[in-house]
């Protein structure tokens, strides 16, 4: 007992001399704390936390220019958090559903924000964070509203809302064309789900074209900023240093899928007439020229240009004609450059489609063009999709019986506000797109309600649901 008493002291007194010898030898090679820098360092500690020295501005710097306190306080009460809840893929909760087919759709929800466009409820956002809902709710003054999807536009990313509330807090309307590049402007939304948060950055350029959109005809004029944008800020506020709405916030260009600099916002202007049309009209009202451009440069000027020493690519280039189209009756020839649409310079393809998104079809414009360096303006009445003058009206049929609303569609017949009637019984889901029946395309919906209410025995319903996944649907009529 007592030698390994005698071993255990010896020990102890061995390990605490080497520690105090460590010590000391670390003492003495330890580089010495040199003055506070100017940089802020990174630390793998989140615990620890770096003070870098305070710079204070220069007598150039104005501190009211960068203060944003107004800004942020008039817009803040006009942006809300959305929620999208729909069904994707198939979830199994056990072994025995992936051996025996037990799974099934898995309920997915998404975020972003949206605006408050009128103080009756009508709320903008982006068509990306809304497109595959079967169900959307607004969020604000902690209250939860079911909301009704008045309308899309995806050609410029952008929808309407509506909830039941009146005397909201809507957003000041500011000008998108009188915006300069250079001038400061906040980003208001929800990255991240951290809701009303705020960000600050400077207009980098306008009019960028990033071919994102996905329609046939997307419009793309975008307000670049560095303000930092994130997941969940889609939909959200761009606002200008009086809090007025210059841009609604949809796009980043990243690697890695968060903020790295570059933001995109559709310019106000734009988003005025389509939230206009939209509550109006249920669909946007879109002009057509009768033609199509690209940008002017030194490689267009090769082509459709027959003099070799242009200097000045000023306008657009008009590339593609329609025979029968309101530009090729006007007089307009292919290879002849548009440099203005009424008093407004055009120098992109983006400022040219911009332009055009203002108007209606059988709104007249004087476009003047360069032809042989001579300039001549025409005057042309611009057309609808269809090629005639007329307000495009969106056809929807309402069923009882069915407890739906029916929607010819590019791809088949769309189904929307699924209410109690047939197709809920059956389970159909809200925005579900209906392609076949029985191996039957259809695109008329008065063909899926003819079907409905006369048919007897089994049933193939083929079509795919608001996230754009193929869902076959079988059942039994009787």
């Amino acid at each position: 007992m007592g030698n390994i008493l005698r071993t255990i002291i010896i020990g102890f007194l061995a390990g605490l001399s080497g520690a105090y010898a460590f010590y000391q030898f670390e003492k003495e090679n330890r580089p010495k704390e040199s003055a506070p820098s100017d940089y802020l360092l990174t630390s793998t500690r989140p615990t620890e936390v770096y003070r870098p020295t305070m710079v204070m501005p220069t007598e150039a710097v104005s501190l009211e220019n960068v203060d944003f306190t107004v800004a942020a306080a008039k817009a803040i009460p006009s942006v809300v958090y959305i929620n999208c809840l729909y069904q994707s893929g198939t979830s199994y909760s056990n072994w025995q559903d992936i051996m025996f087919g037990g799974g099934g759709p898995q309920t997915q929800v998404s975020s972003g924000s949206g605006v408050i466009f009128t103080s009756d409820g009508y709320i903008v956002t982006n068509n990306h964070v809304v497109e595959s809902a079967e169900k959307i709710q607004v969020i604000y003054n902690k209250k939860v509203y079911d909301a009704e999807l008045v309308g899309t536009d995806p050609s410029t990313d952008l929808a309407v809302l509506k909830i039941k509330e009146t005397n909201l807090k809507s957003v000041t309307l500011g000008s998108s064309k009188s915006l300069a590049v250079g001038e400061w402007v906040i980003a208001v939304g929800n990255p991240f789900s951290l809701s009303s948060t705020v960000t600050a950055g400077i207009v980098s350029a306008k009019g960028r074209r990033i071919n994102i959109v996905e329609d046939k005809f997307p419009i793309e004029s975008f307000i670049q900023t560095d303000a930092a944008i994130n997941p969940g800020n889609s939909g959200g506020a761009l606002v200008n240093k009086n809090g007025e709405l210059v841009g609604i916030n949809t796009a980043i260009l990243s690697r890695t899928g968060s903020y790295t600099g570059y933001a995109f916002a559709v310019p106000v202007d734009i988003a005025k007439k389509v939230v206009n049309d939209l509550i109006k009209y249920n669909v946007v009202q879109k002009a057509f020229l009768g033609g199509s451009v690209i940008d002017y440069d030194y490689a267009t000027a090769e082509k459709y240009s027959p003099e070799s020493n242009v200097k000045d690519f000023k306008g657009v280039v008009l590339a593609e004609l329609q025979q029968t189209g309101a530009a090729h009756d006007s007089g307009l020839k292919l290879g002849d450059i548009i440099i203005k649409i009424d008093n407004d310079e055009i120098n992109s393809k983006s400022e040219f489609e911009e332009e055009l998104s203002y108007h209606y079809p059988g709104d007249k414009i004087n476009v003047t063009y360069l032809r042989n360096r001579k300039p001549t303006t025409v005057t042309i009445a611009l057309v609808n999709i269809d090629g005639d003058v007329s307000l495009i009206k969106r056809k929807i049929l309402v069923d009882g019986s069915l407890g739906a609303n029916l929607e010819a569609v590019e791809y088949g017949v769309k189904l929307s506000r699924i209410k109690e009637g047939l197709f809920k019984q059956l389970g159909i889901p809200e925005n579900y797109t209906i392609l076949s029946i029985n191996r039957k395309r259809v695109k008329d919906p008065q063909e899926v309600i003819d079907f409905f209410t006369s048919y007897k025995g089994a049933v193939l319903l083929d079509g795919f649901t608001s996230a754009k996944e193929r869902a076959p649907l079988q059942f039994r009529l009787r």
